[in-house]
């Protein structure tokens, strides 16, 4: 099927969606919920019948649509940390129905007992997702102070860091190209600051985040493990209001309100770091060293009238480290301009236009310079067809051009040529449809189907290598031509049985096909990493999945247990020949080898929700192979993501109205990695002698975190919190790399060194409101 055709269904969908009509013995409220002090819109509160026997919850957007039998009903709205709101209504014609929730200022984490449905987890046909509020993550032990929403989401089952401090993540055994991040909609190739060890996510600045291993909704495309959607905050509409904080390596300063009261809202948020700046002070750096990182996050909120709202937002950030005229930098751009209309009480619709960039360069000085990066330009649009209580239909497009610059190195001396690789252009499209339907009071299934489609073209050419690497035919194509076409796809199924009312079974698959690669000689990403397209040579990752679960809550629902299992089998995963030199190689495409890959793992996750004392404890038993011809012997050998064993324990305890402390340990099996097993002289010269790939292990992982939040005195014009963390508190001195050398009294003996990041870290951030 061609797009075309994927356009007539779409519209024809459209039109059946605009033209039917509400049974008359049934009536629909719509409307959308906020915080009654800000005006923001609250995302996924639970609107519910005093039987709970129906019910829904607001979207991303904060709009809700429930139909419900004619006559007399009362209607409860609730959500984490508000006061649960009730409405009796007399039904008798469809209603608009807005709602202002007041926040729960006298009670601490037990708000959330009346705040929230409390078996949510065993209702949903949600598998192997979170979602995450800034108040957790707020109160985490972190390293250097900086709250980090990517390193939280790496105390969750299945999901674990691939280096120590770093921010890249794997998801089930995937690699960390393999995850779609969004900021408002936006895709954000590099989500690392100072080498990996802050995140480009001002947590002032976030309203909230959803993360999916599993179960992932088909309007989500494009990566192979998983999504993390990460939501703006959209800016005060009622007063001016500002926060911000100073801590040993960065400040950062949140400013947001009203342009219009209760009509146009925006919200400004900035960081940087200043180590920099200190050192020049201490006069241990002279002033053309440069090592620094910025963030500025902005978005504008306006409310046309109740049936349209446009959303404008943007991310700008830059690392930059130098001295004298050498230094490098890299930096994402983010922009996302949304149109939410209602046609009707039960047809939502948001249109989405996006674009992303992300760009790093080298300045060798005299010799030269280089540049590579890429960019994006979508189109979205989606709509949402709350058909009956039973049913939610799903359904839209995507359309995203790409174009790739792998690299080019200029340089100064005009006697010598430039080294440029050549750009890469693709266009990438989607259709999907969904429906969440409940059959009874026991059954519900979520399916859907997305169907994308991937094109690169011209200007470029398509090579054909030998096994030797040798270009042995070349086809030309001129710009615009399409060069190599792929299709997926993807279907998604998701099911929730409800055993008891404090427990459901569960079961998901999902089919992904990800039309992106990103070409790197480290497992834990660095911003020199090249993206690229699927081409002639390089074929298009995808990933099946199967997924159970088992889910059950305790005492009144304070504690939630789940056990889940999935078996993974992932086609075309790429991996790369020997001594591959990724960074400006023209003929990259003829080193990368593709072949097959497993994971399999079982999940256990127990998480006490209610009360002073709060937290979680997770387990991941887990194993992941690749079998690729050309490594290996063709044999499977461990994945350089694969980790047997991963613990997590994070607890919170609430001493007191103003103090808290909390607590993190991190166990995990040392990743699988290629050492030397022999060495053999050659002309003279000691070689290392490899055997099988990632053969080996890192010694084990563990650390303990700690952290101390105090609260200032009551309510005065500024309020103001502390945060005294201690990062690997016993001192334990993991390992983030082992080199092998020869020993200093005896060149026969080689002996291993390792090195470590970091020992115990002190840190102190002063956070302040106003």
């Amino acid at each position: 099927m061609n797009l075309k055709k994927y356009l007539w269904l779409i519209i024809a969908l459209y039109w059946l969606s605009v033209l039917l009509v509400t049974a008359q013995d049934k009536y629909t409220i719509s409307g959308e919920v906020t915080d009654a002090e800000t005006g923001e819109v609250l995302i996924g509160v639970t609107i519910y019948t005093a039987d709970k026997m129906i019910g829904t919850m607001t979207n991303t957007y904060g709009f809700y649509s429930l139909t419900l039998p004619a006559g007399q009903q009362t209607i409860y709205f609730s959500f984490v940390g508000y006061e649960t709101q009730q409405k009796q209504l007399l039904l008798n014609s469809n209603q608009s129905i807005k709602i202002a929730l007041q926040t729960n200022e006298t009670a601490l984490n037990e708000v959330v007992v009346k705040a929230e449905k409390k078996d949510k987890n065993i209702t949903s046909t949600q598998m192997a997702g979170e979602k995450l509020d800034m108040k957790t993550i707020d109160k985490l032990p972190v390293l250097f102070g900086e709250r980090d929403v990517l390193k939280t989401i790496q105390l969750l089952p299945g999901i674990s860091t691939v280096s120590e401090g770093g921010n890249g993540f794997s998801v089930r055994g995937g690699s960390i190209d393999q995850n779609l991040i969004l900021l408002d909609e936006a895709p954000v190739y590099s989500a690392s600051h100072l080498m990996g060890f802050f995140s480009v996510f001002n947590a002032d600045a976030i309203k909230g985040m959803t993360v999916y291993k599993s179960g992932i909704p088909a309007n989500y495309g494009g990566r192979a493990a998983s999504v993390l959607d990460i939501t703006m905050k959209d800016g005060n509409m009622k007063k001016l209001q500002g926060s911000g904080g100073i801590g040993l390596l960065a400040s950062r300063i949140t400013l947001e309100g009203p342009v219009v009261a209760d009509k146009m809202s925006f919200i400004v948020s900035g960081r940087r770091s200043y180590a920099d700046l200190m050192a020049k002070g201490a006069n241990q750096i002279d002033g053309d060293t440069k090592m620094y990182f910025y963030d500025l996050n902005a978005k504008l909120n306006y409310k046309i009238n109740d049936n349209n709202r446009l959303f404008l937002s943007g991310y700008f950030g830059k690392d930059d480290f130098g001295f004298d005229d050498l230094g490098m930098d890299w930096g994402n751009t983010t922009a996302t301009l949304r149109w939410n209309h209602l046609f009707s009480a039960k047809l939502f619709s948001n249109t989405t236009a996006l674009y992303s960039e992300y760009d790093y360069g080298f300045n060798f000085g005299d010799n030269g310079s280089m540049q590579s990066g890429i960019k994006d330009v979508s189109l979205k649009q989606d709509f949402t067809w709350y058909a009956s209580p039973e049913n939610t239909l799903r359904y839209g497009l995507n359309c995203t051009y790409h174009t790739f610059y792998p690299g080019e190195f200029l340089f100064e001396d005009q006697s010598i040529s430039d080294i440029k690789v050549a750009e890469k252009q693709a266009f990438e499209s989607s259709l999907y449809i969904s429906n969440e339907q409940k059959l009874g009071q026991q059954l519900v299934l979520d399916y859907g189907l997305r169907a994308s489609m991937f094109n690169q073209v011209g200007k470029g050419e398509n090579i054909t290598y030998d096994d030797d690497n040798n270009i042995i035919d070349k086809e030309y194509f001129s710009n615009g031509q399409v060069m190599q076409s792929y299709y997926g796809l993807e279907p998604r199924l998701g099911i929730n049985y409800r055993l008891t009312p404090q427990s459901s079974f569960k079961a998901s698959y999902n089919r992904m096909v990800q039309y992106l690669h990103l070409l790197s000689n480290s497992t834990s990403g660095q911003p020199t990493d090249t993206w690229t397209p699927s081409t002639y040579n390089i074929k298009p990752t995808t990933v099946n999945q199967y997924s159970v679960g088992w889910f059950r809550n305790f005492f009144d629902n304070t504690f939630e247990f789940s056990a889940e299992s999935y078996y993974k089998t992932m086609n075309n995963i790429s991996d790369y020949k020997d001594g591959t030199q990724v960074m400006l190689n023209e003929d990259i495409e003829s080193y990368v080898l593709q072949g097959e890959g497993r994971s399999f793992g079982l999940e256990l996750y127990l998480k006490k929700k209610y009360g002073n004392f709060t937290g979680w404890i997770s387990y991941t038993l887990s194993n992941t192979e690749n079998k690729i011809d050309g490594i290996n012997n063709g044999q499977w050998y461990s994945s350089s993501y694969d980790k047997t064993h991963d613990v997590s324990i994070v607890s919170s305890y609430q001493l007191s109205t103003r103090l808290s402390v909390s607590a993190n340990w991190i166990f995990y099996t040392g990743n699988a990695v290629t050492f030397p097993s022999g060495k053999y002289e050659f002309d003279g010269n000691q070689v290392p002698y490899y055997t099988e790939r990632n053969g080996y292990r890192m010694p084990d992982y563990h650390r303990l975190d700690l952290n101390i939040h105090l609260e200032g005195k009551g309510k005065r014009r500024i309020n103001s919190s502390w945060d005294f963390s201690l990062y690997n508190l016993y001192n334990r001195m993991n390992a983030y790399t082992i080199n092998f050398r020869e020993n200093e009294t005896n060149p026969n003996i080689t002996e291993a060194v390792k090195l470590s990041l970091f020992g115990i870290v002190p840190s102190v951030t002063w956070n302040f409101k106003f």
